[in-house]
């Protein structure tokens, strides 16, 4: 098999593959999935978190109203 063929087999098993991983079911099970993807999205395309004050605020509030301060034993500061 070329070095060609194998890049492509090799992509393509990727693609399919549509099972969450231990770290998506991780993050769905906060119930801050969307807020997690919207604040990471913006934090990629600005690579400056001071950039993404308004979508960290939005997360920290999905967090707390989920439980999961007490349950990670985060603290605010």
């Amino acid at each position: 098999m070329s070095n060609d063929a194998t890049r492509t087999d090799a992509s393509t098993k990727v693609q399919d593959d549509d099972e969450p991983d231990e770290w998506d079911k991780r993050i769905f099970s906060t119930g801050c999935a969307d807020e997690n993807m919207k604040l990471t999205d913006c934090y990629y395309e600005k690579k400056d978190w001071r950039l993404c004050k308004k979508e960290m605020e939005i997360f920290r509030a999905c967090w707390k109203k989920h439980g999961n301060d007490k349950r990670t034993a985060s603290k605010d500061v």
